[in-house]
Order: C-alpha cells, then sequence, then structure tokens
C-alpha cells in the first residue's frame, strides 16, 4: 500500500471513529432526556408484572423511602445547572440523586415481588442513568472546566441543607410519584 493510500485509510476510520462516537453521545443525550417519560412507560409494566405481598411491600417501601431521603438530602444541597456543589451526600459520591433513584428502584423491585418487574427496573436504571451521568458529566465539564476538576479530585464546601432548594429542584415531584407508586401497589395486594 502506497503512503498515500494508507493515510487516506487511517483518516477515513478516524472520520469513522468521530462519527460513531457523535452518534453514541446522540444517543446518550437522548435517553437522558427521555428517562422520566420513559421511566413511567416501563412503569406501567413493572406494575402490571407485580406481586406484591403483606411482606415484600413494607421492606420494598422502607428502601425506597431510604432511597428517597437520600434524593431529597441531595436537591436540598444543589442549584442544578447553576454550580457544581461539593456539600452534604455530594462529598461522598457525585452523583447522590442517581445513588438515591438507585436505592428507590431496588426498595420498588422488592415491593414488586416479581422478578420481571425487577429485571425491567434494573435494565431501565442502569441503561438510562449511565446515559445521564455521561451526558451530565461530558456537559459539566465543558461548563465549569477547572472547577469540575476539582470536585472530581474531591475538593469540599460547606453549605447548609435547604428545603426551599431541594422544591425548587422538585424534589416533591418524586416523592408524589413514589407515594402514588406505593398506593397502586398496596392496592393490588390480594
Amino acid at each position: 500500500m502506497s503512503g498515500d493510500r494508507r493515510l487516506a485509510s487511517t483518516r477515513g476510520s478516524g472520520l469513522r471513529t468521530a462519527d460513531s462516537e457523535e452518534r453514541m453521545r446522540d444517543v446518550l443525550s437522548l435517553l437522558a432526556r427521555l428517562r422520566v417519560p420513559l421511566g413511567f412507560a416501563l412503569a406501567v409494566i413493572g406494575f402490571l408484572c407485580a406481586q406484591p405481598t403483606r411482606t415484600s411491600l413494607p421492606w420494598g417501601a422502607v428502601d425506597a423511602l431510604v432511597g428517597e431521603a437520600v434524593r431529597f438530602w441531595a436537591a436540598g444541597h444543589v442549584e442544578k445547572g447553576r454550580e457544581v456543589t461539593t456539600s452534604g451526600p455530594y462529598r461522598w459520591t457525585r452523583h447522590p440523586l442517581y445513588a438515591g433513584s438507585t436505592i428507590i428502584g431496588i426498595g420498588l423491585a422488592i415491593a414488586c415481588n416479581s422478578w420481571i418487574a425487577a429485571a425491567i427496573i434494573a435494565l431501565y436504571l442502569s441503561v438510562t442513568l449511565t446515559a445521564a451521568i455521561r451526558t451530565e458529566e461530558a456537559w459539566l465539564r465543558a461548563r465549569f472546566g477547572a472547577e469540575y476538576d476539582a470536585y472530581c479530585e474531591g475538593h469540599t464546601m460547606a453549605r447548609r441543607f435547604s428545603v426551599r432548594r431541594a422544591l425548587g429542584n422538585h424534589e416533591h415531584r418524586a416523592i408524589a410519584g413514589l407515594a402514588v407508586g406505593l398506593l397502586l401497589l398496596a392496592l393490588k395486594i390480594s
């Protein structure tokens, strides 16, 4: 192969790689944006598969409520889209809202008492939260640069929890959704 052909071949594969990376970013971005409506649609399917019992529901509800408490605590420490926050649960994890969502998912899987519902929840959380985390981290790095890098290295700041901030982040919607979901599961117990 001549030098010119090798160079053209190398350039071509580089373009294909850039195109596939861009397509992957687009897919991740779409999944991140659609995670709430997709969650509602899959919740209906999970609910139809659910077979809650008088034992599974309370155990799952306790777990889910712990997850919501983590989310509420995190929401009370962050000004979404306006800053990099390092107080509260953000001292220990970059994504405490998603950690809380995962704990809620585990609780709902327990409450549903169905392997099919548990598989739906696990698949939904692993796909959509991975997409959200990758999209969010790229956006934070682009928006905040060195401040986000310092956060990733573990620098912290002191800030008090604020219920007003948590409500401003619409966490009351997650609380209402969890309450409705648990109530519907309770009504399904035979």
